[in-house]
């Protein structure tokens, strides 16, 4: 089975889309609960995965040596107004991710570093926004930061087509238009 998975790799670029953040820090937990909204509405290809990184930083460095493509997201601090849209790629991502707001995000780039020594670098860029508050602990987003969450997704299906995928809209598949966000509303 890896043997015919190896060979539709070679067909297809592996893409991988990243969430990763602290879900327990409001906007901190951004990029978590867009994957979830990814998943919930969306169906994709086989040779894309869409992954819950969470917080795991370095620990990540197996799972992001995987793809040829990646497409993190994330709460990007940046000194903008909070809700502010970002797309870091190439030499813009260390310089942005030295200055940002946790630990994570050092690990993040610590471990895509660490896939040099692996030989296994994949093409990366992340996409966020500026988070109005990662300090209070609560598991909701911020109203701010909530309503981009729509503006985040467009922007992922933008880079996926960008890499020539068109995932499939699950309502196109039978679901109701509205799929509720449950992680993303107030309760």
């Amino acid at each position: 089975m890896d043997i015919v998975r190896s060979m539709d790799r070679d067909a297809k670029p592996h893409i991988m889309i990243l969430g990763v953040g602290n879900i327990l820090f409001r906007d901190e937990g951004l990029g978590v609960r867009v994957i979830e909204r990814l998943q919930q509405l969306y169906e994709f290809p086989g040779h894309v995965s869409v992954v819950d990184g969470g917080v795991l930083g370095l620990n990540l460095l197996g799972t992001i040596a995987e793809p040829d493509k990646l497409i993190v997201v994330d709460a990007i601090r940046n000194g903008g107004s909070p809700g502010t849209l970002y797309r870091l790629s190439g030499e813009e991502i260390p310089k942005r991710i030295f200055a940002k707001n946790s630990l994570h995000q050092v690990d993040l780039l610590e471990a895509l570093t660490l896939c040099q020594a692996l030989d296994k670098v994949p093409e990366t860029v992340i996409i966020g926004v500026e988070p109005e508050d990662i300090e209070t602990l609560s598991i909701e987003l911020t109203e701010t930061v909530r309503a981009r969450i729509d503006d985040l997704i467009a922007k992922v299906l933008e880079e996926l087509a960008r890499l020539g995928v068109s995932p499939t809209r699950k309502q196109d598949m039978g679901m109701e238009d509205d799929v509720p966000c449950n992680t993303c509303q107030d309760r």
